[in-house]
């Protein structure tokens, strides 16, 4: 059952319901940025505001996902949504099925057309997909990317007839184009009358009666396509770039899939990645922490120098503003953390030893506060 609580998709965007997939688009970026939880730290409201957005996004962008919702609200996006649920009872089908010759022939002489959708009618080819691994650079400033997808599209010798030489087939005698047959049965409550699909042509309406040989008469093949896709600025790692219209063929004229590519993002030597900031480890010296020093920090813009304060501890974090991952779709970026750790020196000789040992007992225990807290 779908939360009460839920607020209008187009709401939540703020679009009209006649809104394109341009101005969606639009108003999703607007309140992904204005709710973003990298700009708005510890605001559980803007937080659960920026989910909210990117539900509503989710459904609208989609084109079948939106159909639905329109529709039926948010029942019809739900994943266990059966529109005929509820009505099959014992008859071993919906509501359609047991009044196919009955009422619903009278709603549907009277309004145009029943409840059954025709097996022959435009229908959208399904989604394909493929996969791509880049950088971590790549992942922060963008990138171009061939990818290799299969997918299902219109025989080329018969340009999707079916048919040898991409002749037209012939219109089913028994449906008469209609690729639906209407069937009375006998029940105990009397002669009902369902409509289904035609045996003889298969919900087609067409009978192909000299196959084409390269797709069997199917009107259809799997062929491998190589796509440029554009990978956007501060995608992350396990998301999808969505390429519109170039999944499988749609079937009776209807327009084809899209293409979804999953990106994975390879690891780096030196960065980590948390959102749209950048976080990475520096090490440095004794001497240089004690002393404090200028140091040469890498960065995804390439290195920049930092003046590390003397006296700086171990674990120690500093900021970089800027330096980090844009957002996707916008100019701004998240930060760089960089957080200093003290590399010891592992192998010393009986001189360099001796001067330690030297140099510690000259300090006394007053230069160890924690030390001495912790011991005492």
């Amino acid at each position: 059952m779908a939360d009460q609580n839920k607020r209008d998709y187009y709401e939540v965007l703020g679009v009209e319901k006649s809104a394109s997939e341009d101005e969606i688009k639009r108003a999703y970026r607007k309140m992904a940025q204005k709710y973003h939880p990298d700009l708005n730290p510890g605001d559980k409201e803007a937080e659960a505001k920026f989910k909210e957005v990117n539900e509503a996004n989710e459904v609208l962008s989609d084109p079948d996902k939106r159909a639905r919702y329109d529709q039926f609200g948010f029942a019809g996006v739900d994943p266990n949504f059966n529109p005929n649920a509820g009505f099959g009872g014992g008859f071993g089908g919906g509501f359609g099925d047991i009044f196919g010759g009955g009422f619903g022939d009278i709603f549907g002489d009277l309004f145009g057309g029943g409840s059954t959708r025709r097996a022959n009618a435009p229908t959208r080819g399904q989604n394909a997909s493929a996969a791509v691994a880049i950088t971590f650079e790549e992942a922060a400033f963008g990138c171009k990317k061939e990818v290799t997808s299969p997918r299902i599209e219109n025989c080329p010798d018969c340009h999707g007839s079916g048919c040898r030489g991409g002749a037209a087939p012939e219109t089913c005698d028994q449906c008469r184009g209609t690729g639906t047959v209407r069937v009375t049965r006998q029940t105990a409550f009397g002669a009902f009358a369902q409509t289904s699909a035609c045996p003889k042509c298969g919900g087609t309406g067409k009978i192909i009666k000299d196959p084409c040989p390269t797709c069997k008469g199917r009107g259809k093949v799997r062929k491998n396509k190589k796509i440029e896709v554009s990978i956007p600025a501060g995608i992350d790692n396990g998301q999808s770039v969505r390429v519109r219209g170039e999944g499988n063929v749609g079937s009776n004229g209807g327009p084809n899939g899209d293409l979804l590519v999953a990106v994975t993002i390879r690891p780096h030597e030196i960065f980590r990645r948390d959102g749209a900031n950048v976080l990475c480890e520096m090490p440095i010296t004794f001497a240089q922490a004690a002393l404090g020093c200028e140091v040469e920090v890498p960065t995804l813009d390439g290195p920049v120098r930092y003046r590390v304060p003397e006296g700086t501890q171990t674990g120690t974090t500093f900021r970089l503003k800027g330096k980090g991952i844009p957002y996707v779709g916008y100019k701004n970026r998240g930060d760089q953390y960089v957080t200093v750790t003290i590399e010891t020196p592992a192998k010393l000789s009986k001189a360099q030893k001796d001067l330690l040992k030297k140099f510690d007992e000259s300090l006394g225990e007053n230069a160890h506060p924690k030390k001495k807290k912790f011991f005492g």
